[in-house]
């Protein structure tokens, strides 16, 4: 890892950096996924499943598209019992913390006859993505799926590619299952996006699309934006560890390495007060690197995107976590719940040595459907306002409207709308 004295300059060289990851920057493949998304939105199964025989070599149907009951047994049989029952004791964890999300609709009336209010009703349907292959994770399945079920969404539909055998990966089917997804189709990339969107003879369209995946699938929901609703547009996972010198660099290092294994755009950032500290966990990490079964790839992340940052003062390195605002964010430091309170910007906040990111990965309940490349700065993690929607209400009585009416028709006589003002007026021709 790159061990860096930060400065004004080095810590802008370093955003500059991580933003080169950004989905928004691989403009060479958009060209790709719009002919792609076009054709599923014109063609329908006909596009998709040519895209599914191209791409996962996979030739399917309307009759085959669907993941059967029989199917879904099949995967609980092959799975391990015990990671069986984590995957349920998990979900039930990721539950009970949504369920603390949900807010109500609500009503004000007041003595002049005026009501206001807002309805709060969940999304018909949505559609979650689930990558397939190597990059098979049940967890992500329930963090998905899970918020939608607790906000009361009627159909959650699941698309996740097929092998070229027409089978998906056990551990998603039986997550999906434990997480109560309605239909699950085999179908992936960014066909299968499109296919949310815009609905095809097989699938239907949904409301929103929600879901990690590869640059294709990323692309294809910056697409469909519009048509429908999307969580996000997720770049590479990320991790910054803030510490001083009472940090064990051993725990340091094994975090940081936690996402760099994730792919070669990984990012994994030290930031410490201790130039000691930095010394021992760069020295770790090498050392961890050459044991874990991902060494390859982790070698590559931490060469493209590993940073260790020195810094004269706990103040200057709270400054860069509040500018980097990363996805996760561990904050080991001698009282991490100070520290904490002067952190703006980040996905996730987990605090002192014994609450590692794969807590939060896996086990603890907060949603890991986090943002990304800075964008923390201004959205939030997937959660259940995510799959609901707010309708306003207004009645007002005549004599609440007549206290106000000469308002409203000022108001739009200055903005050169007489019909508005119109609309108001003729309530109170002769009063």
């Amino acid at each position: 890892m790159r061990m860096i004295e930060l400065t004004k300059e080095s810590k802008k060289n370093l955003l500059e950096d991580l933003l080169k990851r950004s989905p928004n920057n691989y403009g060479e493949y958009e060209d790709t996924v719009a002919d792609i998304v076009k054709q599923v939105k014109e063609e329908g199964d006909k596009a998709l499943f040519a895209f599914t025989s191209k791409f996962d070599r996979c030739d399917l149907n309307k009759d085959t598209v669907t993941v059967t009951r029989a199917e879904i047994d099949e995967a609980y049989e092959k799975l391990d019992k015990e990671f069986v029952k984590v995957m349920k004791r998990s979900a039930a964890n990721i539950r009970a913390f949504h369920e603390k999300q949900l807010r109500n609709s609500w009503i004000d009336t007041k003595a002049d006859g005026s009501i206001l209010g807002q309805r709060i009703t969940a999304l018909e349907k949505a559609g979650v993505y689930v990558p397939g292959g190597k990059a098979a994770y049940p967890s992500s399945v329930l963090m998905n799926i899970i918020p939608a079920k607790v906000a009361g969404v009627e159909k959650i539909i699941m698309t996740t590619p097929p092998d070229s055998e027409g089978k998906i990966n056990p551990g998603t089917l039986v997550a999906a299952d434990i997480a109560g997804a309605d239909v699950i189709y085999k179908a992936g990339g960014a066909q299968a996006v499109a296919a949310m969107a815009f609905g095809t003879e097989s699938i239907p369209k949904v409301d929103k699309i929600t879901g990690p995946g590869n640059i294709f699938v990323a692309l294809a929901k910056k697409a469909v934006y519009g048509y429908v609703s999307i969580d996000s547009i997720a770049g590479p996972s990320e991790i910054l560890v803030l510490a001083d010198e009472t940090a064990n660099p051993r725990f340091v290092a094994a975090d940081l390495l936690s996402q760099a294994e994730h792919d070669e755009l990984a990012s994994a950032i030290l930031i410490t007060t201790s130039s000691k500290l930095a010394k021992e966990v760069s020295e770790q990490t090498a050392q961890f690197a050459k044991e874990l079964s991902r060494s390859d790839i982790i070698n590559k992340s931490l060469e493209n995107y590993g940073y260790i940052l020195v810094t004269s003062s706990m103040e200057e390195a709270i400054e860069a976590a509040n500018e980097i605002a990363s996805e996760h964010l561990e904050i080991l430091t001698q009282n991490p719940y100070e520290t904490m309170t002067k952190i703006k910007n980040a996905g996730a906040v987990f605090l002192g040595e014994y609450s590692s990111e794969p807590l939060g990965d896996y086990f603890a309940g907060p949603n890991h459907v986090l943002p990304t490349n800075g964008t923390a700065r201004f959205f939030s993690p997937l959660n259940v306002d995510d799959f609901l929607k707010k309708t306003s209400i207004i009645s007002y009585s005549r004599d609440a409207l007549l206290k106000v009416h000469e308002d409203i028709e000022l108001f739009a006589r200055n903005e050169g709308l007489t019909a508005h003002e119109n609309s108001i007026k003729v309530r109170f021709d002769g009063k």
